[in-house]
């Protein structure tokens, strides 16, 4: 009985300290970043001779990651691009990533502004945490759970998902329309590395997946003072209020735990560019427009 009590006081104590690294490690990828995007298709399996793979991309960007939420069992960081000038930037809101920590709700990608609502049991999830990742407009994006690892003086982060296309295909390609990706996110000693392996996709109903390419993916990260991003910091703060309101919509549309679909467009604009529109600061208003997209 003693040795029983002393092996269950010994794992809690052991899971504490590891969701304490777990918790340091998700936080470090919080700062000012100069980031480079690269991108290279690697390999073709379509059987269309006509086939012509995505041409390599490379682009850099500064980006501040903003701790949004910071509570026991979830962390959320926005990422926000400054662009432009360095004496007069301009921001513009990119993705967010939300950490939940043994999550158990799930919406995966499944082709064509579909999520498929999912729950795991507790076991499955067990000492995981969920990496959430949500469009420019907070909308879903792809989200996979996974562990953390703290081995060999490094930590890290891995998961497989389905996800949409990425901004740099989809305004180009329509040859396929799910991306599965296999993502790791890796703490650096120059800041943090988003490594990817991703294939592309093509799914229909009833039908079995068809690959026609692989992709490689190398992001890298890399800490700058936080001086440099204050324009991305000030915007952030200026704006909080607007983007608090669109966050709480839509986790009332995520509380809603069934199938989610959405539209492409209302009133011949995509989400992003109405919610992005200065004047729209009305609550009302953005639950209005956020509510119909949802079908």
């Amino acid at each position: 009985m003693l040795a029983s009590l002393i092996l269950v006081v010994t794992t809690t104590v052991q899971a504490q300290k590891k969701k304490k690294q777990d918790r340091k490690a998700i936080k470090e990828m919080c700062g000012c970043y100069e980031v480079t995007f690269n991108f290279v298709e690697t390999f073709s399996f379509s059987e269309d001779s006509l086939y012509k793979p995505s041409k390599t991309k490379i682009a850099k960007a500064l980006e501040w990651a903003q701790l949004v939420e910071d509570e026991k069992n979830k962390i959320s960081i926005q990422h926000l691009l400054q662009v432009g000038k360095p004496d007069s930037p301009h921001i513009v809101k990119h993705w967010r990533q939300d950490w939940l920590y043994e999550n158990t709700d799930f919406y995966m990608f499944n082709g064509d502004n579909q999520w498929l609502f999912e729950e795991k049991t507790n076991n499955q999830v067990k000492g995981q945490w969920t990496q959430k990742v949500y469009q420019v407009d907070d909308s879903p994006r792809y989200e996979g759970s996974g562990t953390w690892v703290h081995v060999d003086g490094k930590s890290f982060w891995e998961n497989i998902t389905p996800a949409p296309l990425p901004r740099r295909e989809y305004t180009q390609r329509s040859d396929y329309n799910v991306t599965i990706r296999g993502n790791r996110h890796e703490i650096t000693d120059y800041g943090w590395l988003h490594d990817q392996d991703n294939t592309k996709v093509v799914r229909e109903e009833g039908k079995e997946d068809v690959v026609i390419a692989n992709e490689k993916g190398y992001n890298t990260y890399v800490k700058v003072e936080d001086s440099r991003c204050q324009a991305a910091k000030d915007w952030w703060n200026n704006n909080y209020d607007k983007w608090a309101v669109i966050r709480a919509k839509w986790n009332d549309v995520y509380d809603r735990n069934k199938n989610l679909n959405l539209k492409e467009k209302v009133d011949n604009k995509v989400l992003y560019k109405h919610l992005f529109d200065e004047e729209m600061t009305a609550k009302e208003e953005i639950e209005k427009v956020i509510e119909s997209f949802v079908k």
